[in-house]
């Protein structure tokens, strides 16, 4: 039985095995991921007490168990413990007689494909606004040097200081376009990998925006204490997360109750681009602002792209480059009331 469960821990499909009460007996890696529990505390205990909203489920056993063969349901939306609802495909098989679990249950999220594609899609559509980037820095940063040289040449000819004022704001106006083409790009430095505590990190951005917010904000924190360290650059990291941090309570900001949650847990078996990692942080950053707007949400990457009037819509757009130097992902959900950032950073493999 232990070879079985071994090869079960590297299925990417979420396995059940029930008694006749259907009691939890075993889960894999998997399925302990789909359905944010943990194999401790959900074997033994009956698979309605794992999910907030089961019924689909059990209607699916019962068949199963009552006409003695598989049956199968597409796109059965459950409730799990946390309040998040999940739309899965589901296939119960009924046990051997007397031998065996009296129930297996396949259970796969039936977006799985689509979300896959669809990071797949935002990682490239990333990279190819980097290489757009990279090319019209170039364009800009050439002429602009010449711009700005030509001006101080000028400024040394300049006799009326009033004349000088002028070449004056045309260096700076200079400067301050090279450094927006700079920020634009991105960290320029290489990662300076090493074990990394992802708590250490959260805490600090939470001083520095506490600091900023003082008591108008509330930041509550929901980490999973038993996560390894993670192989990253502790200062970019800091950088990419503060980011994530300073948007949420800016779009707080005004409202009565403003308040971030941070919070962290471990996935199995999550696919980042075209690689399956067997153990994956989340890090998540939920604000309860009004959300992002429709028109906004497809280019929220996009550097320049922000809804208020006052930002630079590079703060996104630098975090999302920090995660995928790290090999990982950046990804977003948002309603009004609940907008949660997501950050998943591969951890290595000995920590799985």
């Amino acid at each position: 039985m232990q070879v079985e469960n071994q090869i079960l821990e590297g299925l990417s499909t979420g396995v059940i095995t029930l008694d006749a009460q259907f009691r939890v007996r075993y889960l894999n890696s998997a399925a302990q991921a789909l359905l944010e529990v943990s194999r401790t505390r959900s074997e033994g205990a009956p698979i309605e007490q794992i999910l907030l909203r089961s019924d689909p489920l059990i209607e699916v056993l019962s068949e199963a168990r009552h006409s003695g063969s598989p049956c199968t349901r597409r796109a059965l939306q459950l409730i799990l413990d946390s309040g998040q609802e999940i739309t899965l495909d589901v296939s119960a098989s009924p046990g051997l007689e007397g031998a065996g679990p009296a129930m297996v249950v396949e259970i796969q999220p039936v977006d799985r494909l689509l979300k896959i594609s669809r990071d797949e899609g935002m990682i490239s559509a990333h990279e190819a606004t980097r290489t757009v980037i990279r090319g019209l820095a170039h364009e800009i940063k050439n002429p602009l040097g010449g711009v700005r040289g030509a001006a101080q040449l000028l400024a040394r000819e300049l006799k009326d200081e009033g004349l000088q004022e002028y070449t004056g704001i045309i260096i700076e106006e200079a400067d301050r376009l090279r450094d927006l083409v700079d920020r634009m790009l991105g960290p320029k430095t290489h990662l300076e990998l090493a074990p990394v505590n992802v708590h250490e990190v959260t805490e600090h951005v939470r001083s520095l925006i506490l600091a900023e917010a003082g008591e108008e904000l509330q930041i509550r924190r929901d980490y999973d204490p038993s996560l390894p360290d993670l192989n990253g650059d502790r200062a970019q990291l800091i950088q990419a997360t503060l980011n994530i941090v300073r948007n949420a309570w800016q779009a707080t900001q005004g409202q009565a109750n403003s308040s971030i949650t941070l919070r962290t847990r471990a996935q199995r078996q999550f696919t980042i681009g075209h690689k399956r990692h067997r153990l994956v942080c989340r890090m998540d950053v939920e604000d309860n602002g009004p959300g992002i707007s429709q028109a906004l949400q497809s280019t929220i990457f996009v550097p320049m792209i922000t809804g208020r009037a006052e930002g630079t819509g590079l703060g996104l757009s630098i975090s999302q480059a920090i995660v995928n130097r790290h090999q990982g992902m950046l990804d977003f959900t948002s309603e009004p009331g609940k907008t949660v950032f997501s950050m998943y950073l591969p951890m290595e493999v000995t920590n799985a």
